[in-house]
């Protein structure tokens, strides 16, 4: 009994060794399986992450610096307040405008002040910043100004008008964009979300030689032109920040009244021009000097064929002008032989409209042609009366006369017309006489003539010439054929 007790003992012991000696060598090999596991895992970590190295975006690489200078603070819009293109000023700031007092709170307070510098054309405009201020410089860096010499210091740092700088505003990114930041083993750093520029600058500018970042695609740009762009890697990005940066007016001066067309396009030009005819010289500088005075007598019409025609006293001018572009950017060309100072392709400024009258301000730099005119917006309140009055009172003659867009004025050369009113119109030249008739109706909106059949007066029969506008010495006449026919134009003058 003893010895099959020690036996089962011996076996007991033996099968316990054997045990342990097992699990000896599994506790040996867990460190090297979990060795095994962490490299395989990084490993798989790492081709997860993996960025190919075109779309790595390295501090100091061409798309990097193109990018940073998208994202780059810009100074101009608030120019009206600090005159300088390369810091705004943080709002809300206290300014005296002419004497006047006003809180500027966000930047719908700019057209405050412009409203109060357009108030009078030939005042001295001021405006007189209250200290202290903080001004955002171009790196989005914040400072505290106490005084107007302090201040002075920063304006005067900064370039002079439109010079060329780093600053990019012709695309504008949108967002949120995210980005991932990686060390250059290729492991995955952190990932991080950019919600405005000055997030996207800073984000480039803390890269380092040792960290590269990849961006998240695809991201939407938008240009000048409101368009949007949906690009789909980095190579993409470089060429359309390259293609755009200089697709716009930056507007990096201190004429801060140059915004007023922001919404102006050129249908809206035409439409305006074309119906109020006989418009006048407001203003005109050309090299410093004012030549407005010269030309008080002249009276200019524009037509939608191109046509423009200028008339001072009896004597007449034809030429061309055209429109092209959108926006502040839109360029108004005038050539007129014989009149040197007006032929230039100038930009559009303003169009103004008010109770009285309406102007269009052009501008080629310094440079400056305001046209004004005084145009009835309603015909009908002068009533027939009034535009009978006009027509007897005096001699007439075809300034202008368009058939669907062609120029006929030249038929009509040498004739007088004289309106009786008894409702008889003659037109005489030295070795002609052409009678007719004529009579208004529909309260002085519309103007009849009936010359029968006599050349070529008779293309100027019609019952019902609308009347487009009317002033003592020019009366403008449109008439629009049925059935999708063509638009006639005719433009009497007093002689």
């Amino acid at each position: 009994m003893v010895v099959l007790f020690m036996n089962r003992e011996v076996q007991y012991y033996s099968s316990y060794k054997n045990a342990m000696k097992t699990m000896y060598r599994i506790f040996c090999y867990i460190p090297l399986l979990i060795l095994l596991v962490t490299v395989a895992c990084r490993e798989e970590e790492s081709e997860l992450i993996q960025t190919p190295l075109e779309q790595a975006l390295a501090r100091n690489s061409s798309v990097a610096n193109l990018l940073q200078s998208t994202a780059m603070n810009d100074g101009s819009p608030d120019n009206i307040i600090d005159g300088a293109s390369c810091i705004t000023v943080e709002l809300p700031v206290m300014v005296l405008v002419n004497g006047l007092e006003i809180t500027v709170d966000s930047p719908d307070d700019f057209q405050v002040i412009e409203d109060i510098f357009d108030e009078f054309e030939e005042d001295d405009d001021s405006l007189t910043i209250q200290f202290p201020i903080t001004i955002v410089l171009s790196d989005f860096t914040e400072l505290v100004v106490n005084n107007a010499n302090e201040f002075k210091a920063f304006t005067d740092e900064c370039d002079q008008d439109n010079a060329e700088d780093d600053d990019i505003e012709c695309i504008d990114i949108e967002y949120p964009i995210s980005a991932s930041l990686f060390n250059l083993s290729n492991e995955l750093i952190s990932n991080i979300t950019l919600s405005n520029d000055r997030e996207l600058y800073q984000f480039i500018e803390n890269l380092t030689e040792d960290i590269v970042a990849s961006v998240n695609f695809p991201i939407t740009v938008f240009l000048s032109d409101s368009s949007n762009v949906i690009i789909s890697d980095l190579q993409e990005l470089e060429q359309i920040i390259q293609n755009a940066r200089d697709d716009c007016d930056e507007d990096d001066d201190r004429d801060f009244n140059d915004d007023d067309c922001n919404n102006c396009t050129t249908d809206q030009l035409s439409e305006i021009l074309q119906s109020c005819p006989g418009w006048k010289v407001d203003k005109l500088e050309r090299a410093d000097q004012d030549l407005e005075d010269n030309y008080q007598s002249f009276s200019f019409s524009f037509f939608e064929s191109g046509l423009l025609s200028v008339f001072n006293g009896s004597d007449s001018l034809s030429g061309e002008w055209q429109r092209s572009g959108s926006g502040n950017n839109i360029t108004v060309s005038l050539n007129v032989p014989g009149l040197t100072d007006f032929n230039d392709n100038w930009i559009l400024h303003e169009i103004d409209f008010d109770d009285d009258d309406q102007q269009v301000d052009l501008r080629i730099g310094d440079d400056r042609l305001r046209f004004e005119s005084e145009c009835f917006d309603n015909p009908d309140d002068q009533g027939s009366q009034e535009i009978d009055s006009i027509l007897v009172d005096g001699l007439w003659r075809v300034a202008s006369y368009l058939d669907d867009g062609d120029n006929e004025t030249n038929d009509y050369d040498g004739y007088q017309l004289d309106f009786k009113a008894d409702g008889n119109v003659t037109a005489a030249s030295n070795s002609n006489t052409i009678s007719g008739t004529w009579s208004t109706k529909s309260g002085g909106v519309e103007l009849a003539l009936d010359f029968n059949n006599s050349i070529p007066f008779n293309e100027l029969n019609d019952d019902d010439w609308e009347v487009i506008s009317v002033a003592a010495n020019r009366i403008e006449l449109q008439d629009v054929s049925g059935g999708g026919g063509g638009t006639d134009k005719l433009v009497l003058e007093k002689l």
